[in-house]
This record gives structure tokens, C-alpha cells and sequence, in this order.
């Protein structure tokens, strides 16, 4: 019998992925607090990639404790410039210094995936993608929070790419499901390699 999928996320964005693959599932956010879980690890030094994979494992994992027999998928994403992991901005003006940070130079967003079944992680995998913004003045970065308004203080760089966000940026390497979160292709790969899709 085919396992149950399940997507441990509330994100709408990861939903619409696993949609329009074609997927049959079920999507359950995770009950963790992702600061708790993330804070140590940060102290520690850990990477902007590890702190994804922790993440994701993280979500998998509580979802699988409460459906242990189904496959749980689990994602998560940093972004980082350097060394400096960064978080969603807090308000207006915590948006504006994210972009000026940004501005002129090339992040990257670290996209890390996981399946659990009965608790156990079965698989995890790691993709990036490198967006380079376009030097940007403080009154273009003005007026851009101004148009957009409080939808900047939705992702962790204060830009959608999918709307207005696409004016910052010069430059960008990877591809589209990296960008939102959730590598599709290699997970459709181990899912098939598991029998829990069609292969």
C-alpha cells in the first residue's frame, strides 16, 4: 500500500508546488518554535546550511510523531549574505536595512528538504540559489517599501520575487522551487525511489 504524504507546512507556497506536481497529499504545520530550535544552533556557530536542514528535520519530525505512518516532508530556508543568516524584518524600517544590506551584492538562499516515516529521517537534501541585487539609493529603497507596504515584512529579505521583488535584482542562479523553498525535482526523484508516487 502507498504511504500517505503529508507536507509538514502551512506555507501557501509549498502547497501550490506540491499541487501542481500533480501530488496527493495532506498539509499540517508543524508545532515547533523555529527561534527555540534555530537560537542554540546559532550560538554554536552552525551554518547557514545546517541551520535549514535542522529545520526541516525539525518539522518532519514533530509532524511524523503524530502520523507515524505516513512520509512527512519537511522544508525550511535561510538566507545568508556572508556569515550573517538573515530573519524576516521586524517592521518598516527593519525591511529598509535588510534591502540596503542587500543592495549591490550576492546572497543566497539555502533550501533544505527532508522525509520522515515513523520517525525516522529516510532522506534529506540541500539546494541553493544566488540572487544578486542591483545597488539600490535609500530613496528608491523608500519608495519601493512604500509601494509594497507591509507584504515586504513576509520573507526574510523584505522582496517577493514574484511580485514587485524583481525590480531589485540583476542577477539570479537556481532554479524557481529552490527559490521558493521546496527543491522539487530531487524530492520527486527520492519519492518515486520510495514507491510513495508513481515512477
Amino acid at each position: 500500500m502507498t504511504p500517505k504524504l503529508i507536507l509538514a507546512s502551512s506555507s501557501p507556497f509549498r502547497r501550490m508546488l506540491m499541487e501542481n506536481a500533480g501530488l496527493s497529499f495532506e498539509a499540517h504545520a508543524a508545532n515547533i518554535d523555529e527561534r527555540a530550535v534555530e537560537a542554540p544552533l546559532e550560538n554554536a556557530g552552525a551554518t547557514p546550511d545546517a541551520v535549514a536542514l535542522v529545520l526541516a528535520k525539525a518539522k518532519a519530525e514533530e509532524v511524523s510523531s503524530r502520523f507515524p505512518d505516513s512520509l512527512v516532508i519537511g522544508s525550511d530556508q535561510t538566507m545568508s549574505l556572508g556569515d550573517r543568516v538573515f530573519h524576516k524584518p521586524k517592521d518598516m524600517a527593519d525591511a529598509a536595512n535588510h534591502l540596503q544590506a542587500l543592495s549591490g551584492t550576492t546572497h543566497r538562499l539555502n533550501s533544505a528538504v527532508a522525509i520522515v516515516g515513523n520517525g525516522v529521517v529516510l532522506w534529506q537534501h540541500l539546494a541553493h540559489a544566488e540572487l544578486t541585487m542591483r545597488p539600490l539609493t535609500a530613496d528608491f529603497i523608500a519608495r519601493h517599501l512604500a509601494r509594497v507596504g507591509d507584504r515586504a515584512l513576509s520573507s526574510v529579505g523584505a522582496y517577493q520575487l514574484e511580485g514587485e521583488g524583481i525590480q531589485l535584482f540583476e542577477k539570479i542562479e537556481g532554479d524557481y522551487f529552490t527559490i521558493l523553498g521546496l527543491p522539487m525535482l530531487p524530492l520527486l526523484k527520492k519519492l518515486r525511489d520510495l514507491g510513495a508516487i508513481d515512477g
